[in-house]
């Protein structure tokens, strides 16, 4: 028996059943299946009016998934990546930095539980958070935080 090919708004459907995506991720992902008369704005619109799209939504659950191993400047660049319009990004940016210099010192404690001996770890641990995208703010709380060891 013959599998039923999917059409473009089922295949968007169940992209977006499995997570939510940008505008721009299903315009890439769909355009590999498009076939001559096949219009994906038209079908990208209408996933948008019916409310199945929303770059509201792209944006939290990108958020909910990376604010627990990434600082602020790593999260806002793969929203722009996703060309999100800029009040889209202002928002989150205004929930993530409330909540910044608590996840560096999470994600440090967590990587590193044991605190700094030397110069040469301390560069270490904070060049990880450098890399993870952590302002210089943030790192600087999450390296004066006292650890599990400096208790005892």
């Amino acid at each position: 028996m013959m599998k039923q090919k999917l059409s473009l708004k089922g295949r968007a459907l169940r992209y977006l059943s499995m997570r939510e995506h940008s505008r721009i991720e299903l315009t890439r992902k769909l355009s590999v299946y498009a076939e001559e008369g096949d219009d994906i704005e038209t079908v990208l619109t209408w996933l948008e009016a019916s409310n199945f799209m929303s770059a509201e939504r792209f944006s939290d659950s990108l958020v909910n998934r990376r604010s627990a191993r990434f600082g602020n400047q790593r999260i806002l660049a793969e929203l722009q990546s996703h060309q999100m319009d800029d009040v889209e990004i202002q928002r989150v940016k205004a929930n993530l930095s409330e909540t910044e210099s608590a996840r560096a010192i999470e994600v440090l404690h967590r990587k590193f539980p044991h605190p700094p001996v030397d110069h040469d770890q301390r560069l270490k641990q904070s060049r990880f958070l450098q890399q993870r995208g952590f302002s210089g703010k943030a790192i600087q709380q999450a390296m004066r935080e006292p650890r599990e060891d400096e208790d005892q």
